[in-house]
């Protein structure tokens, strides 16, 4: 990795109770790449993170959701951890936002109990992807296609399912937001809120 993301803004959208390693090896990934990470939150300060069920460290928040604009990113990472996306599912700004990537055909890396936050956007009906097992019912249940797998790409929308998947999330990643946009990624969404 090199300079695939120069020039590229990636939006970490978390909460408290972000899974410290799946925010911070992504970010470090996107930074390695030469892109430019901002952590957006659904309240400005700061969020807690989390090592499994053990406090992590506090992260500062550059931009809270109501103030911040899909089309002002490239990509999109929806780190996991229980607490996380459970916040994020049940923010309408954060839903909101999240739809917005998918609406624009922009890539969306997604982790762990991340999908739940893109089962709420309603994005997920007649996507393959993968996530925390527990979530297979969720999926499936929004009409998605769920399998156990390290990491999943379907046009556009990265997906894997824990921490030790995530050199090879952060590789696919760092690979669909620098190839950009993806128009399947706004037909696919448009089909499933049909």
């Amino acid at each position: 990795m090199a300079n695939e993301l120069q020039g590229k803004k990636i939006a970490f959208l978390a909460a408290d109770g972000v899974e410290q390693v799946e925010l911070t090896e992504p970010w470090k990934a996107v930074e390695e790449a030469g892109g430019r990470p901002e952590l957006v939150s659904i309240e400005p300060g700061q969020i807690q993170a989390f090592d499994h069920l053990d406090h992590g460290d506090t992260f500062s928040v550059d931009r809270d959701v109501v103030h911040a604009n899909a089309a002002d990113y490239d990509g999109l990472v929806l780190p996991g951890g229980v607490a996380n996306p459970d916040f994020l599912r049940g923010d309408d700004s954060a839903v909101a936002f999240v739809r917005g990537f998918f609406d624009q055909g922009k890539p969306v890396g997604v982790i762990c109990h991340g999908p739940w936050t893109i089962v709420e956007a309603g994005v997920v009906k007649g996507r393959t992807i993968t996530s925390w097992p527990t979530l297979r019912t969720d999926i499936r249940n929004a009409g998605g296609n769920w399998v156990d797998e390290e990491v999943v790409v379907d046009a556009g929308l990265v997906s894997s399912r824990k921490p030790d998947d995530l050199p090879a999330f952060c590789a696919k990643i760092v690979e669909e937001f620098g190839e950009g946009e993806h128009p399947e990624q706004a037909e696919k969404t448009a089909e499933a809120v049909r």
